[in-house]
C-alpha cells in the first residue's frame, strides 16, 4: 500500500517509520527546501518513548536527550508548590525524554532515509490540493524552487502538515483559524549550570501569561558540565495587543532581561539565560477547535494538523507519536483503506479532542494556577487528584503505559511491502 505523507516534521517522519515498519510504502513530502535542526525543547512522555523504542530508536534517543526525574511546580519566588517523579522514577518501564526539537527531527529523518531510502523524503514541494477516487488519491504539489507542478498517486494520503495544515483546510473549508488565548511565549535555549538536581522540569508562576518554564535538553556530562537549557517566559501584552500572525518575532536579550526581572528564582541565573541564548523568539500560544471528523475516504489527518493544543502537560508531540502508531495498526487490520481510516478516527479523535479541551482548562497546570490563587501549596491530595485525572484522560497512567498491548504490526520475513 502506497501512502503519501504531507509534512516532514516529527509527526510526519514518525508516521513514515510506523508505516514502513508495518510493511507499507510511505513517501514524505515536505514544503521546506531543506530539513534543518531548528527549534527549541520538546518533551516525549513515556507513552511516546515506548512507541519510538518499539520502532528501534531507544539508543538513538538516549544519545541526544536527557531523561528528567522530577516535575517541580514553584511559585514566583522559587518555593515548591508541588512535585512528582517522572519517567522511570515514577514506575514507568520507559523514561521521559527532554530533547532539542531539531535534534529529534534530524534523528527521525536519518532513520527514515536509512530504512526507506535516500529519496523517501522529498523537500521543497508545497502541497496544493488532493483529489480522490474510489481506488486512489492524487496529491498535487508546487516545486518551490522552479515553480513547476507535480503530482503523486497513492492509496492513502496523510496530512501531517502542522497547525496551518493545507490538507485540513481542504477537508474542512471555511473552518476558523487557530485560536489564541492572548499569551505569547518567549522561548530560547542557552547553556547553563545544573538547575536544581540537573534533571528537573521547573514550572513557576501561576496562570498562562504569568509562568516561567525551564528544563535541560541534553546530558551535562556530554557538555563539559553545562547543559543546554530550554526556557520559556509567558507574557501578555494587554487587551490592545494585535492578534498574532504567526511565530517569529525576535526578542532582544535586553527585552528578555526586562521580562525576567520581576522573577526571583534563586537556583537559576535568569540574566545568564537571556544573555547566552543565541536567539529568543516570540510565539503566540495557539490551538484549534476540535474537529468532528479527521478521515474522509482515503485521506486523514495526524499530529498538529489534526489536534494542535496548548502546551500544558507536555503532551502535543507525544500524542502525534501515538497517532502514527495507531494509524499503521489500523491500516494493517482493515483490507479497505477507507475503513482503516474510519477506525483510526474513532480510536484517536475523541480521546485527543478531550486532551485539547483539557489543555484549554490548564490540564495538570491547574495545580500551579490554583496554588497561586490559594497563596501556597494546595491542601493534601488535591494536586495529586488533578495530576491523576489528567493522566487518566491522556491514557498515560503507569499501568496503562506499562501493560497495554503493543501497536507493533508483526511481519514475517517473507511478507512483501503491501
Amino acid at each position: 500500500m502506497r501512502v503519501t505523507v504531507v509534512g516532514g516534521g516529527i509527526a510526519g517522519l514518525t508516521c513514515a517509520l510506523s508505516l514502513h515498519a508495518a510493511g507499507f510504502e510511505p513517501q514524505v513530502y515536505e514544503a521546506a527546501r531543506t530539513v534543518e535542526a531548528v527549534g527549541v525543547g520538546i518533551n516525549l512522555l513515556p507513552h511516546a518513548v515506548r512507541e519510538l523504542s518499539e520502532l528501534g530508536l531507544a539508543g538513538e534517543l538516549e544519545s541526544v536527550a536527557l531523561s528528567p526525574r522530577r516535575l517541580s511546580y514553584r511559585d514566583r519566588s522559587g518555593e515548591v508548590v508541588w512535585e512528582e517523579p517522572l519517567g522511570l522514577a515514577a514506575g514507568y518501564r520507559w523514561p521521559q525524554h527532554s530533547v532539542h526539537r531539531g535534534r529529534l527531527q534530524m534523528l527521525l529523518l536519518a532513520a527514515v532515509r536509512e530504512r526507506l531510502g535516500p529519496d523517501s523524503v522529498r523537500t521543497g514541494l508545497m502541497f496544493q490540493r488532493f483529489e480522490q477516487t474510489a481506488g486512489d488519491v492524487r496529491a498535487h504539489f508546487i516545486d518551490r524552487s522552479s515553480g513547476s507542478p507535480s503530482a503523486a498517486d497513492a492509496d492513502v494520503l496523510v496530512g501531517a502538515d502542522g497547525i496551518d495544515s493545507a490538507v485540513r483546510a481542504q477537508l474542512h473549508p471555511g473552518e476558523s483559524g487557530p485560536q489564541w488565548n492572548g499569551v505569547h511565549m518567549w522561548r530560547g535555549v542557552a547553556r547553563h549550570p545544573d538547575i536544581l538536581d540537573g534533571r528537573s522540569i521547573v514550572v513557576a508562576g501561576g496562570t498562562p501569561g504569568a509562568k516561567f518554564v525551564a528544563y535541560p535538553i541534553e546530558n551535562p556530562a556530554n557538555a563539559n558540565g553545562e547543559a543546554l537549557v530550554n526556557w520559556v517566559l509567558e507574557v501578555r501584552h494587554g487587551p490592545s495587543a494585535p492578534p498574532p500572525d504567526g511565530p517569529g518575532r525576535r526578542i532582544t536579550a535586553a527585552q528578555a532581561r526586562a521580562g525576567l526581572s520581576s522573577w526571583n528564582l534563586p537556583w537559576i541565573d535568569l540574566p545568564m539565560l537571556a544573555e547566552r541564548s543565541s536567539a529568543i523568539y516570540e510565539y503566540p500560544m495557539l490551538d484549534r477547535d476540535p474537529l468532528p471528523r479527521w478521515s474522509f475516504g482515503r485521506v486523514t489527518l495526524l499530529g498538529d494538523a489534526a489536534h494542535p493544543m496548548f502546551p500544558m502537560g507536555m503532551n502535543g508531540g507525544s500524542q502525534s507519536v501515538i497517532d502514527a502508531r495507531v494509524l499503521a495498526w489500523c491500516l494493517d487490520r482493515e483490507n479497505d483503506p477507507a475503513a482503516a481510516l474510519r477506525r483510526y478516527d474513532r480510536m484517536r479523535r475523541p480521546a485527543v479532542n478531550a486532551v485539547v479541551l483539557a489543555n484549554r482548562a490548564l490540564g495538570p497546570e491547574e495545580i500551579i494556577a490554583r496554588a497561586a490563587d490559594h497563596g501556597g501549596a494546595l491542601p493534601a491530595g488535591q494536586a495529586e487528584k488533578i495530576a491523576d485525572h489528567y493522566r487518566e484522560l491522556t491514557r498515560a497512567t503507569v499501568g496503562q503505559v506499562n501493560t497495554h498491548a503493543s501497536w507493533t504490526v508483526p511481519l514475517s520475513a517473507a511478507d512483501p511491502a503491501r
